[in-house]
């Protein structure tokens, strides 16, 4: 308890080095001019973390051939066997989906996730 004090804005129990509430974030202290700030942002898990895509990863040109000249392949490439079969079925729902389609994964980064 000697090394600890509250803050004047939350109440809760903070270092007594502290001059920004870790708890609320507000400034509990003023800076002196020969204080050092200590800036403590560790967080081991995400800075040495990857970003990656969710789902799994399918490849732009092979979804786009298959696109192209089977109408439905690609649905079934991408995992998508119902619509797969509403396009085989329906001609790409009347070539309207079909020519959507060719446009929206020829937009799309390589690898695209699924």
């Amino acid at each position: 308890m000697e090394n600890q004090k509250y803050c004047k804005y939350c109440g809760e129990l903070i270092d007594i080095d502290c001059v920004i509430c870790p708890k609320c974030g507000k400034q509990v202290e003023d800076l002196k001019k020969n204080d050092s700030v200590v800036i403590n942002n560790n967080v081991s898990a995400s800075a040495n973390a990857t970003v990656v895509g969710f789902g799994r990863p399918k490849n732009k040109w092979i979804s786009l051939l298959l696109c192209i000249f089977t109408i439905c392949g690609h649905k079934f490439y991408e995992g998508k066997i119902g619509m797969g079969l509403l396009y085989l079925f329906t001609f790409g729902l009347f070539g309207i989906g079909w020519i959507v389609d060719i446009i929206s994964i020829a937009c799309k980064p390589n690898p695209y996730y699924v």
